[in-house]
């Protein structure tokens, strides 16, 4: 059985291997899930399958498969954005170039478009020429997190797949054969996504710090949290990472002891978030962060 070096959505491997082995290829697919739960890895080893010479797919030793192996697989492609922001219409009208040409290789075609969710509308719109009249030896998989993203037009001609959150269960698993340290914390955190376990492997001093200065604020003056947190200050590029994990240490605590200071501690993260996300000064955001939190371990308990 294939997909077996994959974690999770074991309803989804029955199904795609269902459909090889009973030859139901359809024209296009979406798979939608959050970032990091495998979609990609999925998309990669369901193409290997279609792909394959063989009986028993993927054969992993047909001439196919050895091309695939090699990322040199002409009837094959993956789009990606180019800038991280979108993928635009010049992209798309190379892929159907492509696609117009039969296959050289394999019996079929194969194209992924990952994070589809972030093609342009003009994009989306040149994509659904294609998806009305495919080639009938092409299949198209969009993989995206946001599919209120798409057209509805678009939406309508594919067959969506929804995959599920990887279970805590197996992120332990996979942590414990991997060697990456994990904390109930840092599992909520990763919110199913295994790219964000196998992250959590290098910013596990970082995460320790956190912990350091979450349960430092009843205990030390302002001054020394601030002096304490100067990977808040350095991490400016990640700080919505860490920012959740304020929020789910606070949370996690708020189950456990039903404080009104955990409340309204998550209530100033998500204060400082938008702060942000509206260009005002990082240092300053943070500077107030751990001030306004502070007062709540502080002076919380005398307030009505």
């Amino acid at each position: 059985m294939s997909f077996d070096n994959i974690l999770g959505n074991n309803d989804i491997k029955e199904l795609l291997n269902n459909s090889i082995k009973s030859n139901n290829i359809l024209h296009s697919y979406m798979f939608v899930g959050t970032d990091g739960i495998g979609k990609s890895l999925f998309a990669k080893e369901f193409s290997k399958m279609i792909l394959c010479h063989a009986d028993n797919k993927p054969c992993n030793t047909c001439s196919s498969c050895i091309k695939f192996d090699s990322d040199n697989h002409p009837d094959f492609m993956i789009i990606n954005s180019e800038d991280t922001k979108s993928i635009k219409i010049g992209q798309i009208r190379f892929l159907q170039e492509q696609i117009a040409e039969k296959p050289i290789v394999s019996s079929r075609k194969v194209y992924i478009i990952n994070n589809s969710d972030l093609m342009t509308v003009e994009a989306q719109n040149c994509l659904l020429k294609t998806l009305e009249e495919p080639p009938e030896y092409a299949t198209i998989i969009l993989i995206l997190s946001n599919e209120n993203k798409l057209l509805n037009t678009i939406k309508s001609r594919c067959t969506k797949i929804s995959f599920k959150n990887i279970s805590k269960e197996d992120l332990i698993k996979y942590a414990n054969q991997n060697n990456i340290s994990t904390t109930n914390t840092l599992l909520d955190i990763c919110n199913g996504s295994i790219n964000k376990l196998i992250s959590l492997k290098d910013d596990s001093e970082i995460y320790s710090t956190l912990d350091n200065i979450l349960s430092d604020f009843s205990r030390k003056d302002i001054a020394d949290i601030w002096n304490e947190s100067e990977i808040l200050y350095k991490s400016k590029d990640n700080i919505s990472n860490l920012l959740d994990y304020f929020n789910i240490y606070f949370f996690n605590k708020l189950k456990m002891n039903q404080d009104s200071k955990y409340i309204n501690s998550i209530k100033i993260v998500e204060q400082t978030k938008r702060r942000l996300s509206s260009n005002a000064n990082y240092d300053m955001c943070i500077d107030s962060l751990l001030l306004k939190i502070w007062e709540e371990f502080n002076e919380g308990n005398n307030r009505s």
